[in-house]
Parts: C-alpha cells; structure tokens; sequence
C-alpha cells in the first residue's frame, strides 16, 4: 500500500466519525520530527502523526494516525503506516464501553498489514484536573494479519479471535510539562501469538501551542514472521503543535 491509499482508506473511514459529532469540541494535536544528513552519509528521517480527540458527556472518540519513513544512500530503510480508532460510551463517571479498530502497513515487518477490532470495558481509575489520570482497559476482539510470503503451513494469512489489555498514564509534571505512558497487549488465543507495544513520552511547552516531545517506543511479537525481528523500538525527538 502506498501513502496515497492509505491516506484515501483514512479519510474514508474518519469521514462518518467526524461527522456524527459537534466539530466544536474536537481537539487534536500534530507531530513532526524531521532529520536530514549529507556528506559522508546520505539519510533521512521522517516521523509524523495526528492525534484527534472529541469528547462529551457520555461519548468519547479518539483517532490516532502515524507514519515513519527512513531513507539512507536512496535505499528505504523503514516505511510504516499506522491508524486507530476508537469510541467510548461512559456508561458511568468513570467506566466505559469502547470499541477499538486499527491498521498498520509496515513494509519491513513481514506483514502485508495487520487489522484489529476489539470492545470491552475499561475504567478511568484515577483523575486528577484536566490532564492526568489513569486509564485501564479489558477486552476482547478478532485479528486478521496478511503475511508478504506463505508460512509453513502454506498459509498467507493469520486470523484468530484476541484478548486485549491496555493502559494509559498521563501525568502533568507542571503547567508546561507531560509524562505519559501507553501500554497494551493483545494475546492469541488460538496460535497464542502475543503483540506487546509500548510509548513513554516526555512533552515540553516551547511557545503557545507549540511543545517539544521525547518518545520511546517498542512493539514485540512473540510469534514474528520468518525472517522478521520479534522486537522493534523507535527513539525519537519531534515538534507538536495542539489545536
């Protein structure tokens, strides 16, 4: 899949989540991290991605999209393609039903892509002002991943029902600063194949809306395709800019 497609499959899944809310209350924020090298090494670095939230009384939507591209001596070395979409229904003060999609398009992992759909229950277990809290999150759904070449069995596809349990910690240091922490996992239970990914991230306020942000991210398979890494992290510095 090339960024084209990607970007045309995005816009027409957001399109009906966009819409079926008030755009008044959307807030979003937008990542950029660019690095350049000439000389002795030719390389390029591109890191960017769009958070967008909306939140109301009993609903709340978030659609989260990234893409990462790297290129040294003319050669790609990592092109990658994520989105995740998820609404909660607060069914309580604190508790919610959500429903979760996602897609990823990683051209080096061995997989043509790999989809998601998963609901179930989650719970905002700690609160405190408008920027820190707690999130946990059980549930369970269906994974369907598309492998570039046939595995031992002679299969180009791996599908089996998932369990799904996950994590997010937004702490405000201070009135400029940000700790957050994501963490998720999604278990198999048929092959028992296990994805692990994990972000922390440090965001630091430069100017109005404008921040700085430090992130670290890993992503495991326990079950990897031939040939592929089991585990891949990502370090990475970017500007981001809330709206």
């Amino acid at each position: 899949m090339d960024l084209r497609q990607a970007v045309a499959i995005t816009a027409v899944v957001i399109a009906p989540f966009a819409s079926a809310q008030d755009a008044d209350n959307w807030k979003g924020e937008t990542e950029l991290g660019v690095l350049i090298t000439s000389g002795n090494t030719e390389e390029t670095n591109i890191k960017g991605r769009l958070g967008l939230v909306h939140e109301v009384e009993t609903w709340r939507n978030t659609g989260e999209f990234r893409t990462n591209y790297s290129e040294t001596e003319d050669e790609t070395t990592a092109e990658k393609y994520q989105a995740a979409l998820e609404t909660d229904y607060k069914f309580a003060e604190s508790q919610y039903w959500f429903l979760r999609g996602s897609y990823e398009d990683d051209r080096f992992s061995g997989y043509d892509f790999e989809s998601t759909v998963t609901t179930g229950y989650g719970n905002r277990v700690w609160n405190s002002g408008d920027r820190s809290f707690l999130d946990l999150s059980v549930g369970a759904g269906y994974r369907y991943n598309k492998l570039d070449m046939v595995n031992a069995e002679g299969e180009d596809t791996e599908e089996e029902a998932i369990a799904r349990l996950a994590g997010q910690f937004d702490y405000a240091l201070s009135e400029n600063s940000l700790f957050r922490q994501k963490l998720s996992t999604e278990v198999g239970l048929d092959e028992n194949n296990t994805v692990t990914e994990s972000e922390t991230s440090l965001q630091a306020n430069v100017v109005g809306n404008l921040s700085m942000k430090a992130a670290f991210r890993v992503k495991h398979v326990s079950d990897a395709p031939a040939g592929s890494e089991n585990t891949d992290t990502e370090t990475s510095l970017s500007l981001l800019y809330g709206f």
